[in-house]
């Protein structure tokens, strides 16, 4: 790069940095967002070109921040590029954690807040992740953890496995949720069965499921609020009824 065009990126990126902190990107589009992060990592590069690449590839700056190492590095980005979106998406996660650990409110009823937190972990992967949103008995966070990751359309969950890592945080209740990459947001067979044997085991223990929440990224779907949590317990006093009926309990 030349002089003049490295005093020419310098005046670029003074004035990015300036109506950045002017409202402190609120106004800004994506793709200068995500300029802004590229700015600390490769500080002698024009990354305008770059940014508009990335956000025209992956569909959107939450989509770049969640791309998995592999596709980011099989896009070209360097290990320094990588570690700097995975620290912001990081950074992201644990703030919107922090607020709802810090709310004096049970998570049931700050409703949007949970759901806000859950969006930010998974609406924009690319493989179905499962998490679990441990509560005390005030309904308040204790712990979130990611129990699974799988494909991208599926994942395997272990009931036995949630139990466990409740009872150790302690959990009188529980909120599931797993995200939908490929958009559709209502549950499958698969979902509908794992919730059963997810309520079955933890319920058993006296551990409340809350909700199941399925998450894409422009929708979502709530077991409880449609009612599906009511027929999986159904479902389940009809499976015991069945079980003691034919002597096999």
């Amino acid at each position: 790069m030349t002089e003049d065009a490295q005093n020419l990126n310098a005046g670029h990126r003074k004035r990015l940095r300036a109506r950045f902190l002017k409202d402190e990107g609120a106004s800004m589009p994506e793709y200068e967002l995500l300029e802004m992060i590229l700015t600390f990592v490769l500080p002698r590069q024009d990354v305008k070109p770059k940014a508009k690449r990335l956000i025209e590839k992956f569909g959107s700056l939450p989509k770049v921040l969640r791309a998995s190492q592999k596709l980011l590095k099989d896009y070209g980005l360097s290990d320094n590029v990588i570690a700097a979106f995975k620290s912001y998406a990081t950074v992201s996660d644990i703030m919107h954690m922090q607020t709802l650990q810090e709310s004096k409110d049970n998570v049931l009823t700050n409703f949007d807040q949970m759901l806000n937190y859950c969006r930010s972990a998974v609406a924009h992967n690319r493989q179905e992740e499962f998490h679990v949103i441990y509560l005390n008995a005030g309904l308040q966070v204790i712990e979130d953890e990611t129990v699974a990751r799988g494909a991208a359309d599926y994942v395997a969950v272990h009931p036995k496995d949630i139990l466990i890592r409740a009872l150790n945080h302690g959990a009188t209740s529980v909120v599931l949720f797993h995200n939908h990459p490929g958009g559709h947001v209502k549950p499958s067979q698969a979902d509908i069965t794992q919730t059963v044997e997810m309520v079955k085991m933890l319920e058993n223990a006296d551990i409340k499921v809350n909700d199941h929440l399925i998450i894409t990224e422009d929708n979502y779907y709530s077991f409880q609020t449609v009612g599906m949590m009511d027929i999986v317990r159904q479902k389940i006093r009809e499976q015991l009824a069945d079980k003691l009926k034919h002597g096999t309990f």
